[in-house]
């Protein structure tokens, strides 16, 4: 078993030499060792500021003229342009607002529509496309949509392991909504495979990145991926209940069909007209009137990456530093027996969170948190820690394991 002294050593070598260690001082932070990014993140601390400008300026000064001098309007698509190269996309292809469930409905629908439309005479032709496949270990909201979404375009649905998609998928599956990293045990799933694999088989993919963007690379321009949805609160640091925001491949925008068409995504929005006429290009993805409270502390929380040049390539090596450093930490300090990762230790399969699994998760959580370490706690015995790399540093996650080993031997 290793010293504490000797590992509070190493993480104060690993914080001298982190290229990243500048960037936490640009967020609002204390002596708590915040390991829950994964579920909120911290405070970039110019957004005040910037958020009062809005409030008292923009809105209280210069009123409705804010939809245009402001930049109001169209805020939904150049915010989505700040968030496309975190997600690897290009500009013009992605969208903020509304919220991730709603965003996973619209996504799902629309892939249903654009395979059953494939199959009347479109270019992928064959048996009718009425199955939707759901990752059976999904955010449940997900599951929930899903369900909704396969009785409104008359699908069955079917819950299948990220890893046993490929050969579960068949001529009457028309989409495909997965996690990029699940939300309870942290595990990487793979991305471009399972994508090629949908797409081998005439389907359409939808992807859900809440607990991957801002946190690892994700590709989606690279991998070919059809749709995808993600919130802005986590790693993307937005503020709470921060809209989420909507990918559509380019080539599939003009087949874009919308469930919930609004006046924002109306090629008139403005003309009133009776008839929906969508407009073109990602804007499709827009329904009603932006959040733009929070729509633009959003905005403002994005400064951290270009302010900083933050690579997504370097936050990915030292997410996977800090939780390699944890598991090493938790391994030298906490009882034998006490608590099992479920997050995977090939680098390949993990995101940025370490999951344990312990008897009595959420009371020692609940202790966790007095003792000013704040994780979190999943039903029935999961410790979830979540790790920032913008603003999480390796004192942090010594002290996490050490005070978590003391917590438990008490």
């Amino acid at each position: 078993m290793s010293e504490p002294t000797s590992l509070a050593g190493e993480a104060e070598q690993l914080d001298a030499a982190d290229g990243l260690a500048a960037v936490r001082g640009r967020f609002v932070l204390d002596d708590v060792t915040y390991l829950d990014g994964n579920s909120l993140g911290a405070l970039p601390a110019h957004v005040p500021a910037r958020v009062a400008d809005v409030v008292r300026r923009q809105w209280g000064e210069l009123r409705i003229r804010s939809w245009e001098e402001s930049g109001w309007w169209t805020a939904p698509e150049r915010i989505g342009d700040r968030i496309a190269p975190l997600v690897g996309a290009a500009a013009g292809q992605v969208v903020v607002g509304d919220s991730t469930s709603v965003n996973v409905f619209k996504t799902l629908v629309a892939a249903v529509r654009m395979a059953q439309e494939d199959g009347r005479g479109g270019a992928r032709t064959g048996p009718v496309r009425d199955e939707i496949l759901v990752d059976a270990t999904t955010f449940p909201t997900d599951g929930y949509i899903a369900e909704s979404a396969a009785r409104m375009t008359g699908c069955a649905l079917r819950p299948v392991a990220p890893a046993e998609v490929p050969g579960a998928l068949g001529d009457r599956t028309a989409a495909v909504l997965l996690n990029h990293v699940d939300y309870r045990s942290g595990r990487l799933h793979d991305l471009p495979g399972l994508t090629a694999a949908v797409h081998a088989a005439g389907a359409y993919a939808v992807w859900d990145l809440c607990h991957s963007a801002g946190a690892l690379p994700v590709g989606l321009d690279e991998h070919g991926v059809d749709l995808a949805v993600g919130c802005t609160y986590k790693y993307l640091n937005g503020g709470p209940g921060s809209p989420a925001y909507l990918y559509v491949r380019r080539d599939l925008q003009p087949r874009f069909d919308s469930p919930l068409p609004g006046w924002n995504s109306h090629a008139e929005p403005f003309g009133m007209r009776p008839a929906y006429a969508p407009a073109s290009g990602a804007v499709r993805g827009r329904v009603g009137t932006p959040d733009i409270l929070s729509l633009l502390a959003l905005d403002a929380a994005l400064d951290v990456w270009d302010e900083d040049a933050v690579s997504v390539a370097a936050v990915r090596a030292k997410s996977l530093a800090l939780t390699d450093f944890f598991l090493r930490c938790v391994g030298a300090y906490v009882p034998d027996g006490r608590v099992e990762s479920v997050t995977p230790a090939a680098h390949a399969e993990r995101g940025s969170q370490v999951a344990l699994r312990c008897d009595d998760a959420g009371e020692v959580m609940k202790r966790l948190i007095e003792r000013g370490v704040v994780g979190d706690y999943r039903a029935p015995d999961v410790l979830r820690f979540g790790f920032t790399p913008l603003y999480v540093g390796f004192a942090d996650v010594e002290r996490a394991a050490r005070v978590l080993a003391r917590t438990l031997a008490g």
